[in-house]
């Protein structure tokens, strides 16, 4: 499928893809706030979609366009495999990990460690190619442990871009494989956005998106003078409605921004069809707790949801229990 057209997403402003907190009830409240905003899933392991139960591991629901599927794997086969899974569910791109530098990923021989083989994920790259007609991104570091020079970082970003990479999303950090925990890689080692932007300025025809600490529109719109893309994380999560200016400020989008309580409004039907089919309301709220972060009266709305809503029989009526009070434009 290499010769079709492969699609242009807009990748100005994404979400990163976040382990248990990026799934599909998470992606469809953040697409409640932003319109166009590219979403990606947690991390899929190409093992667990050919042993285990796919249809869990793929699910979405359409509104969530444009939504991308990020696989955890380094054999080229498997991964050309479960590329072609994502594409025929109807994903609109397939990214490989290559920046997760926990220990059960290494075990795995995926995530970061594979800053180490170019040409390994170079391999991958071309097999999905071969495999889907959607893009095909790299999320990558910048190093990894000792193996941190600039020479290594582009001889990699090279190397995939040459075998067809559509993308690439650079977390301005290094990892270090060994010594700290996935968290302390998200913050100890030193941002760099520097060498992200002289990435672009060596790979000028690259699409290459920036990643990590970034938390306002002000830095993405800063960022998107010298770059691609910007890819929020855990801002995003934690403060959701910094999002509904995306629209507007990054896409160009006029239509009038939703206010917090018409987010709200809206889930409440995606809550009720999936409380109809087993979902307890706890799997559902829990990605919601940010909704009026910095408002008066969010801590208590936050601990209301926190206590009541993995009670039995708990229902939409949780969460529009003390609500704070729509704040005034």
């Amino acid at each position: 499928m290499s010769s079709l057209i492969v699609p242009v997403l807009d990748r100005r402003l994404s979400v990163a893809p976040m382990l248990d907190w990026t799934d599909r009830h998470c992606r469809y409240f953040l697409r409640l706030i932003s319109r166009h905003t590219l979403l990606y899933t947690e991390m899929v392991t190409t093992g667990a979609l050919i042993h285990g139960e796919r249809e869990r591991f793929l699910a979405f629901d359409g509104a969530e366009h444009p939504i991308a599927l990020q696989l955890g794997g380094s054999d080229p086969r498997d991964m050309a495999h479960c590329a072609r899974m994502g594409a025929d569910r109807g994903y609109d791109e397939i990214n490989i990990n290559v920046g997760c530098p926990s220990d059960r990923v290494q075990n795995g021989r995926f995530g970061a460690c594979l800053m180490a083989e170019p040409r390994l994920v170079a391999d991958c790259v071309a097999a999905m190619k071969d495999a889907v007609a959607v893009p095909v991104t790299v999320k990558t570091r910048i190093g990894i442990d000792d193996r941190d020079s600039y020479d290594e970082l582009l001889d990699f970003a090279g190397t995939v871009t040459e075998a067809g990479c559509d993308a690439l999303v650079v977390h301005a950090r290094k990892a270090w494989l060994a010594g700290l925990s996935p968290k302390e890689n998200r913050d100890i080692p030193p941002l760099r956005y520097d060498v992200v932007e002289q990435l672009k300025r060596d790979l000028p025809h690259q699409t290459i998106a920036i990643n990590g600490g970034i938390k306002t529109l002000e830095e993405t719109t800063g960022f998107l003078e010298t770059v691609d893309g910007v890819m929020i994380g855990r801002e995003a999560y934690h403060n959701p409605w910094i999002l509904a200016e995306a629209d507007r400020t990054i896409f160009g989008d006029a239509r009038r921004a939703p206010t917090r309580n018409e987010i709200l409004d809206a889930f409440l039907p995606y809550v009720e069809r999936e409380l109809a089919g087993g979902t307890p309301l706890s799997a559902m709220s829990r990605h919601i707790l940010g909704l009026f972060q910095g408002q008066p009266g969010a801590r208590a709305w936050r601990r209301h949801l926190s206590e009541q809503a993995h009670r039995p029989g708990a229902g939409v009526e949780v969460l529009t229990a003390k609500l704070p009070p729509e704040p005034r434009p």
